[in-house]
């Protein structure tokens, strides 16, 4: 039997998911045999498992940082929100359904919650350690009885607990106090110390905060995180759109469902972003419409308050249009959804040549793809897919090559006038496609060719890894597990 660890937090933002990246990538260094878990997860950003189903971005990145192939198993269940406190269930990977936030509480949950255990009573047996990762804040007063994400898994699981504390947003040693306070003994009991994240300055300035926790717990501080520029995905909930103007002028449209907003990093980092919400503010050299939970009712939310109206012309003044799974739906001629928005015929944008009809069946692959579309023709690239609509075109933007491993030769996407649409998440995340692309618009407006830098998703963890191993008693962390 494995031992179980777990990241608890004393609020949402506090730096939980992360912290149990490093972890598994540490443990992982080390030799062991580690491997995440999250009983619940509230996310739009998921990402394709090894079985073909759903899970969260943030257990995604951990089961890399562990050296395994994502699984379900490491994030049962996983809540999509999709407006008015409603959510769509997943569960081991598969849309069970959709319920409210009342309902859900009072239904669902414990049946879901006991079929998770089980799931992370197996992953203890089958490994050396488990690192788990909590939601929020475990002692809201308000949730407790129906939390099934954080000490009621502890417990089940007989692990360790870690409470981490993001010190850049101030009141810390209050919160860390509030959050010892309000658990209850058994609870307490079960926590082996703290962590300061996101910490500038002076680190001997804490000293004293120390000393009061240790007197007053009997525990420790076991490590002061410092704060650091990093490219690795944060809790999305917590994601701050930017607003931000570079040599190109590039827009993402924020759509009230907004989902796999990390399909857009690498522009982050390569030019800057303007993530924008009204009619009046579209006029970007590149206007994206990126994917969502709820693409035609996005659409038509893009209809009624003038935001398609103010893409088409933009289009017309020479912005280039580019739409990502949802988006490239939105872009075509037509989408016939009676399973989504069960709204049937509705109208597209009308950029691209497609049409999209919804089906009950859920793709969640891994791919590769050629890239057909004339500017970086002949590209390999890869990404992932996600989507319940089944799109055709004459004039696709690329050949998908293998679905998981597998060969396959089917087309995907379609191209237009000064537009593209592709069901490839994580296009840009192919920095020699990135570059190619961006530096065509940089020519048209005369500007000089850039480097878009290279980086991968390893690399960074393990930068990372290395951060936290630096300033985390790791050695009182194993004992404490009885390693």
């Amino acid at each position: 039997m494995g031992e179980a660890l777990m990241i608890l937090g004393t609020s949402s933002g506090a730096g939980k998911s992360l912290l149990a990246t490093a972890l598994c990538r540490i443990f992982s260094n080390l030799g062991y045999d580690v491997v995440p878990f999250k009983s619940q997860n509230m996310s739009l950003n998921s990402a394709p498992s090894i079985e073909g189903g759903e899970i969260s971005r943030a257990q995604y990145l951990q089961a890399i940082a562990c050296r395994k192939k994502p699984s379900v198993r490491f994030n049962p269940i996983l809540l999509k929100p999709e407006g008015n406190m409603r959510s769509q269930v997943v569960f081991m990977g598969k849309p069970i359904g959709s319920v409210s936030a009342r309902d859900y509480m009072l239904s669902r949950k414990e049946e879901l919650f006991r079929k998770a255990m089980e799931v992370l009573d197996h992953l203890k047996r089958e490994h050396d350690i488990v690192i788990i990762e909590g939601a929020g804040s475990p002692v809201e007063i308000n949730l407790r009885d129906y939390d099934i994400a954080n000490t009621r898994v502890m417990l089940h699981a007989k692990a360790k607990g870690i409470l981490v504390t993001d010190i850049d947003r101030g009141g810390s040693f209050a919160s860390i106090v509030g959050t010892m306070e309000l658990l209850k003994p058994g609870e307490r009991e079960a926590i082996i110390g703290f962590i300061f994240n996101k910490f500038r300055g002076d680190k001997s300035l804490l000293e004293p905060g120390f000393e009061y926790l240790e007197k007053r717990y009997g525990r420790p501080t076991l490590g002061v995180i410092p704060y650091v520029e990093h490219r690795l995905p944060e809790e999305d909930s917590l994601t701050e759109f930017p607003k931000v103007k570079g040599d190109l002028h590039i827009q993402i449209v924020r759509l009230p469902h907004i989902s796999n907003f990390t399909d857009f990093e690498p522009l982050h980092w390569a030019n800057g972003v303007d993530y924008v919400t009204k009619p009046e503010e579209i006029t970007g050299d590149l206007i994206i419409i990126p994917g969502s939970k709820n693409t035609v009712e996005d659409l038509l939310w893009m209809r009624e308050n003038g935001i398609e109206d103010a893409i088409l012309e933009a289009h017309r003044e020479g912005s280039f249009i580019v739409g990502i799974c949802g988006g490239f739906q939105m872009l075509g001629r037509e989408i016939i959804d009676t399973v989504e928005s069960k709204r049937g015929k509705v109208r597209g944008i009308g950029l691209l040549p497609a049409k999209t009809v919804f089906e009950k069946t859920k793709r969640t692959n891994h791919l590769g793809a050629r890239v057909l579309w004339e500017p970086a023709k002949g590209m390999a690239v890869e990404g992932y897919e996600i989507r319940m609509g089944r799109s055709v075109s004459d004039k696709p933007f690329s050949i998908i090559t293998s679905v998981n491993g597998g060969k396959t030769f089917e087309p995907e996407g379609a191209v237009g006038e000064r537009a593209f649409g592709t069901y490839l998440h994580g296009i840009f995340h192919n920095f020699a496609f990135t570059e190619r692309f961006l530096n065509l618009i940089r020519a048209e407006k005369g500007l000089e060719p850039v480097s878009v830098e290279g980086w991968s998703i390893e690399e960074e963890i393990e930068r990372f890894a290395r951060l936290v191993e630096k300033n985390l008693d790791v050695e009182r962390v194993l004992g404490e597990l009885g390693i």
